[in-house]
């Protein structure tokens, strides 16, 4: 029900930018199109988050019911490898959510 909601909100959007791009403004078909289809996605990436996140959660279920999460093999053995280095090693420290600290370029010659 969530994708379907989801899916009919975003629909109401683009129809309600198509009509306003091609009545109000006279646009081309074409154009009102596109206006319509860049205003919806914006709209509907700053304001249904939480529709969005139920759609997604529907078809992450649906494609992968069983699955008990959503990192991939490479992910999972990465913090594996960090959780081992850190767990040997206590005054190692492993901070991989932040950017590595890159030394400011120098220019010779």
């Amino acid at each position: 029900m969530a994708f379907f909601k989801y899916s009919l909100i975003r629909g109401v959007l683009f129809l309600a930018f198509f009509l306003v791009a091609k009545m109000a403004l006279n646009f081309t078909p074409l154009t009102a199109a596109l206006i319509a289809a860049l205003c919806a996605f914006v709209v509907s990436f700053i304001f249904l988050r939480r529709q969005r996140d139920g759609a997604t959660a529907i078809i992450a279920d649906r494609f992968a019911p069983n699955a008990d999460t959503t990192q991939s093999t490479g992910a999972i053995a990465d913090a594996n490898a960090e959780d081992t280095l850190v767990d040997g090693n206590p005054d190692v420290w492993v901070d991989a959510d932040r950017p590595a600290h890159r030394p400011p370029v120098t220019r010779e010659g």
